[in-house]
């Protein structure tokens, strides 16, 4: 059968679309917020498409994080969802996302932040090597406390708030996402 040049042309633009445009559905994806996170991607390309974290990419976008966490990292980010950042007394989230209040705000993304790639098993080492309590510094200067309860890790921030890993081990192309129940702050 002789294809014509404009079907061969089409049929070319096809496959090519195919294996390098959009991710492979074999990819290991997990759900998060209604949309599937791809390890192809990085932190910032899959975490605009959760509808879970609306509030932190807006957060992200506000601080001018987007062009690091796109970066080649590696980086482990503790993502709180919409309902971790309600969880803050009212108002908060409106003034951090101020221009002036930049400065602070940045510092609460980046004690969320860890340049490593530290997948849940890995972490559950450190804890358990550590006598069940790791002390993790965030790229932010922030000093985190992580425990295994229950086989789920817990992360305990400078002011003795606790947020759970929800779902952990989202693989980015840059590092892991591991989301959380409430936003860690600084001391």
């Amino acid at each position: 059968m002789k294809l014509s040049r404009i079907a061969l042309v089409a049929l070319t633009a096809v496959f090519a679309a195919g294996a390098f445009g959009a991710p492979s559905h074999a990819e290991d994806t997990k759900m998060v917020g209604g949309a599937a996170m791809y390890p192809s991607k990085n932190i910032i390309q899959n975490a605009v498409n959760s509808k879970d974290h609306t509030t932190l990419v807006a957060a992200v976008k506000a601080a001018g994080l987007v062009d690091t966490l796109s970066g080649k990292g590696p980086f482990t980010v503790f993502a709180p969802t919409n309902e971790a950042f309600a969880k803050l007394p009212a108002g908060t989230v409106e003034t951090l996302l101020k221009p002036e209040n930049k400065a602070k705000l940045t510092k609460i993304l980046t004690c969320h932040v860890v340049a490593a790639n530290a997948m849940s098993g890995t972490i559950k080492k450190m804890i358990k090597e550590d006598g069940g309590a790791h002390k993790v510094k965030t790229v932010g200067g922030c000093i985190l406390t992580v425990k295994n309860s229950g086989g789920k890790i817990t992360i305990t921030d400078e002011k003795g708030q606790t947020a759970h890993v929800t779902i952990a081990d989202v693989k980015q192309s840059n590092g892991v996402i591991h989301v959380i129940d409430t936003v860690l702050l600084p001391g």
